[in-house]
């Protein structure tokens, strides 16, 4: 349909008055607030170790080395980076659906027809007629967004941008933590390293006391297999140990966007406590994780892919515009005819084998799918940490009873030995019954000092921390 310029001024007031909304604007989704994790301790204020940057928190320097590495080379983080990129173009394009396409064109017709094609009478049909037509022209097409969906589409581009933003300082957030917790697992093992290295030498001088104690008849040769055989399974402890110190190297070494290697660290004992621990408002875990952010988003995403499924039922307004030169001679191309013209095209969607209402129906579910999905992110973050606190004081529970342990347990391998070498009231199964308990309940105490510093990491990611 062809129209004039006064046509295309009256049909879009025409639209625009009449048409009715056919978008929804889009609102935060309801979610609990609220008491989101389970914890004993009184109401606080905003205060939360959340808001340490991970440099903070993570005093130890080769431990922050390892993360800024990890930070600057981990691929997962290069994709996620990608990632926003190739949203950002496609927010870009998006916001061009607002604006007229504009295409050029150069055109050059050669045409033969004979005279007999013309019906020229009584000239013969050797007589042909050539004609060759140059063309240059320049055409634009622009579409009236009267029902929003080109502003939805617009809004669900943002939505996935921001998406991605928050989906990369997810990663971001996992990759610090997972650093962290491969760098405690190997300073845990180190010490298990150094615990029974410790005893091995200790047993090896056991061996040799009880052998000067068969000579004196104090014991017997049983008490020197025992002691001998004591020393054995502490020896066959460490080549596991260290191919997990190993193997826990070469998984760190990876996450760091290296080839596998040694890895430079500190130990166990030079780990300080982080203080206080503060959680503050259980409703600042909506702001700050970045997956709760990222669920929104989708949810966000899928609410304005409803809103283009409802404008597609409507007609849409296209504007095109042509117009350039046209001329039989390359030289008199600019002194020849010019051609223009308008056309607007209202297209309206009679009949589409049910996909319009097909597609309605899955973006709604979709939508639905997407909210039940952001509801379940804040209740797995709720657990996470309330799992992560609970764990974190327990592990201080442990680590002070296991000091007094400790202390009885010393007491008990020093006072069996002594009983052994001086008096007939004890044998060697007594020291080697108290040897394995101390032995056991110092490694204990590492498991002990790896679960306080592991859920100070579970709780700081938990909470939405990492992200400076």
């Amino acid at each position: 349909m062809k129209l004039n310029k006064n046509h295309i001024i009256l049909l879009v007031a025409f639209l625009s008055v009449t048409s009715c909304k056919v978008t929804d604007a889009y609102q935060k989704p309801a979610a609990k607030t609220e008491n989101i994790y389970r914890t004993d301790r009184p109401a606080e204020d905003s205060t939360s170790i959340a808001n340490l940057s991970w440099k903070e928190l993570f005093t130890d320097a080769q431990l922050q080395n390892l993360i800024q590495e990890g930070l600057n080379n981990n691929t997962d983080i290069k994709n996620a980076i990608l990632k926003i990129s190739e949203s950002q173009a496609s927010l870009t394009q998006a916001k061009l659906g607002y604006y007229p396409t504009l295409d050029g064109s150069f055109q050059v017709t050669h045409s033969k027809q004979s005279a007999k094609s013309l019906n020229l009478g009584g000239l013969s049909n050797q007589i042909n007629l050539k004609t060759t037509t140059y063309q240059l022209g320049l055409s634009a097409s622009w579409e009236a967004d009267i029902w929003g969906k080109i502003g939805s589409l617009k809004r669900k581009a943002l939505a996935n941008y921001l998406e991605s933003e928050a989906a990369q300082r997810a990663v971001q957030t996992q990759l610090i933590s997972s650093i962290a917790t491969y760098y405690y697992q190997l300073l845990s093992l180190d010490k298990q390293l150094e615990i029974t290295e410790e005893t091995i030498e200790n047993r090896t001088k056991d061996v040799e006391t009880m052998r000067a104690l068969k000579e004196s008849a104090v014991v017997t040769g049983a008490a020197v297999v025992q002691s001998q055989a004591n020393k054995f399974s502490a020896e066959v402890s460490v080549p596991d140990l260290k191919k997990q110190i190993r193997e826990t190297e070469n998984a760190l070494s990876v996450l760091l966007g290296r080839t596998p290697g040694k890895i430079e660290r500190g130990s166990l004992d030079d780990q300080t406590s982080v203080g206080s621990i503060s959680t503050g408002v259980s409703s600042d875990l909506l702001k700050r994780r970045p997956d709760i952010q990222q669920a929104e988003l989708q949810f966000r995403s899928a609410f304005e892919d409803v809103n283009v499924a409802k404008a597609n039922f409507y007609p849409s307004l296209t504007l095109t515009a042509e117009g350039g030169f046209a001329s039989l001679k390359l030289k008199d191309f600019f002194n020849q005819s010019v051609f223009y013209n308008l056309i607007g095209g209202l297209a309206q969607p009679i009949f589409s084998q049910g996909k319009n209402k097909a597609s309605l129906a899955i973006a709604k579910a979709q939508k639905e799918a997407a909210y039940n999905t952001y509801q379940q992110t804040i209740l797995n973050a709720g657990q996470e940490v309330s799992d992560a606190l609970f764990s974190y004081e327990n592990a201080l529970e442990k680590q002070k009873i296991r000091t007094e342990q400790l202390v009885y347990l010393n007491k008990s391998v020093e006072f069996t030995k002594e009983l052994l070498r001086f008096t007939s009231n004890t044998n060697y199964t007594d020291v080697l019954t108290s040897e394995q308990s101390l032995l056991a309940a110092r490694l204990n105490g590492i498991s002990d000092k790896l679960q306080e510093l592991q859920a100070i990491v579970d709780l700081y990611i938990a909470l939405g921390g990492g992200l400076y």
